[in-house]
């Protein structure tokens, strides 16, 4: 009598905790819910946990938004795939080495916004710690461009972005990275298939934006 008393008083309160949970899980938007994990795994193409959001149609006359005509295709810039830092004072090779970061994926998407293009870039990569020990928090340069290519390289634009990496002792670690804010006009019909988005490495990011010039009265 009393093993089934004890047994009821159990099962009441797991179906308590469970009721408190799912209150709990209903109150939070799915804004908040919605984790950076999400974001990435949408714009790299993998699933998520979550239910598609259906996305709004076009103005009447407007073209469609993410349209792969109008968004070029991304890849690393020869020479920039990967970033080391050594030990202040002494070049990044061998033991000197404190950590390396490479790139490992990207995607992108575009969106007409009248006669720009907006695209978000995503970059996803891993910082491993070196022989000589990786600081507790690690700073990765990225730049992101849109070029036209052919014989004569021509830059359309292009934007350098830092982002922390939380190192744990001795290990690795993924980062991941979405560039926001690429815009640029919208190419020709005869131009856009030369464009492309480059990414890659780049230590002058880290450096202090020099300072505007105080104009002359």
């Amino acid at each position: 009598m009393v093993n089934e008393l004890r047994s009821s008083r159990n099962a009441s309160r797991r179906a308590a905790a469970v009721l408190a949970l799912s209150v709990a899980l209903a109150s939070v938007s799915p804004v908040a819910a919605q984790s950076l994990t999400d974001r990435f795994k949408g714009l790299f193409g993998g699933s998520s946990d979550e239910p598609a959001q259906s996305k709004p149609a076009p103005a009447p006359g407007q073209p469609a938004a993410n349209d792969d005509l109008d968004c070029p295709q991304v890849t690393v810039r020869a020479g920039a795939s990967t970033y080391a830092v050594g030990v202040t004072g002494k070049p990044a090779v061998g033991n000197e080495i404190r950590f390396q970061a490479t790139i490992t994926k990207m995607a992108r998407e575009c969106a007409r916004n009248g006669g720009d293009i907006t695209a978000r870039i995503g970059i996803q990569g891993r910082v491993i710690a070196g022989p000589a020990g990786a600081p507790a928090t690690v700073e990765v340069p990225l730049r992101v461009a849109v070029v036209q290519g052919g014989v004569g390289e021509k830059v359309i634009a292009s934007k350098a972005y830092r982002t922390k990496v939380e190192m744990p002792e001795g290990g690795s670690v993924p980062f991941t990275f979405v560039a926001e804010d690429m815009a640029y006009p919208m190419p020709s019909a005869k131009d856009a298939d030369s464009y492309i988005f480059y990414v890659g490495f780049d230590p002058q990011a880290l450096s202090p934006e020099p300072k505007a010039r105080a104009k002359k009265k």
